[in-house]
């Protein structure tokens, strides 16, 4: 982004904490706006909505309202008891095609190169992540890392209250990330299309039976992040949690060699022991 435009944005971020606890993990009561990005796309989008497309509705909404209030009082009936007899002014329905056209060219200036920026995985990246969508959970593969891979399903709210996790948002595996790292994320599902949406990270991907859809995200703040499948997928698609740990790239290597390990019955831990004892910075907010 511009540097006019990190500005504008580090001062509406800067607001936005007074009206919704920075990096929270969990919702938070009376909670406004979007979830604080921590990723360079979900900053970008962030950025687009806040500055952008808000201004244009708000401007657009109160020139509409003003229009329309003019219209009520000039020519109501009793200030305007003869009604004009023309129907077409080709003036005004030049100008009413042409400033939309304009506006919809100014925003579509901000709007394709985000799109572009979040549908073009870089073509250099440090790693692959299969995810995987079922009735009602989620798997994960490391396909870089020897195959890799575990399920995560949603905690109970007694095991989540244990564990120090939000009910609903908590998983008994959280995938782990290194912070700072491009990840190319690979999503299918088993079943029906799912959704796997990570709001502070700008990745919203559908998964699709039969299909193998791509999205990117490089986290540069280490913490638990949690998103939730966000396509109506069944009677338990409110149950479909994600979480994810950002974490340092020694520690992320550490968590590797536990996993090849535990895979030939060493004592290591498991991924769900090394997701409760990985810093526990809790930075994202609750899915939007």
């Amino acid at each position: 982004m511009r540097r006019w435009q990190t500005a504008g944005l580090a001062a509406l971020m800067g607001a936005a904490t007074i009206v919704q606890a920075a990096w929270a993990d969990q919702p938070v009561d009376k909670g406004l706006g979007l979830q604080p990005p921590v990723t360079e796309v979900a900053r970008d989008i962030t950025f687009f909505h806040n500055l952008v497309l808000l201004p244009v509705i708000v401007a657009i909404s109160v020139f509409v309202a003003g229009l329309l209030a003019y219209c009520i009082i000039r020519f109501n009936k009793r200030a305007n008891p003869v009604p004009a007899k023309f129907t077409h002014n080709t003036t005004i329905e030049v100008v009413w095609t042409f400033i939309p056209v304009l506006i919809l060219v100014g925003i579509s200036l901000f709007s394709f190169p985000l799109l572009y920026k979040e549908d073009q995985t870089p073509a250099k990246y440090d790693m692959t992540l299969k995810v995987t969508g079922h009735q009602w959970y989620w798997s994960y593969e490391y396909p870089d890392y020897d195959g890799i891979g575990f399920d995560a399903n949603i905690l109970a709210k007694d095991e989540a209250t244990a564990a120090g996790k939000p009910y609903l948002l908590g998983t008994d595996n959280a995938v782990i990330v290194p912070v700072n790292k491009t990840v190319r994320v690979q999503v299918t599902a088993s079943d029906v299309i799912h959704s796997w949406s990570m709001s502070s990270f700008g990745v919203k991907m559908d998964a699709v039976p039969g299909r193998l859809n791509e999205a990117w995200f490089k986290v540069e703040k280490p913490g638990t992040y949690f998103g939730q499948c966000s396509e109506i997928c069944g009677v338990k698609h409110a149950y479909m949690p994600i979480e994810i740990k950002a974490v340092p790239q020694a520690e992320f290597d550490a968590w590797v060699a536990s996993q090849k390990s535990a895979a030939t019955g060493a004592t290591n831990p498991t991924a769900a022991q090394f997701a409760a004892n990985a810093p526990s910075t809790a930075i994202s907010a609750q899915a939007n």
